[in-house]
């Protein structure tokens, strides 16, 4: 499913336009995005949890060369699934 889809949906269960239904959802993609990237953790109940996660700086390798070469360390974010969707998938 992607975006256009998940509007589609959204808007045919809540009888709302399609507009009002991609409004919200931006915001809150909005709103998780600037909370995480401010270091916040945003906990779904049931759903998941999104976080913003530190990885080291490490060694690589330049795949065409084989020569080493250094990845600096970098944020990522990340997503943590809730019992209940994991429990949901089972």
């Amino acid at each position: 499913m992607n975006k256009q889809e998940l509007i589609e949906k959204l808007a045919t269960e809540t009888k709302l336009s399609k507009t009002q239904c991609e409004t919200v959802l931006n915001s809150t993609f909005d709103n998780i995005r600037k909370a995480v990237k401010k270091g916040d953790d945003v906990k779904l109940v049931g759903f998941g949890t999104f976080t913003k996660t530190k990885r080291k700086a490490r060694i690589g390798r330049n795949p065409q060369t084989g020569k080493e070469i250094k990845i600096p360390s970098s944020w990522a974010p990340k997503f943590r699934a809730g019992s209940e969707f994991k429990n949901m998938l089972k």
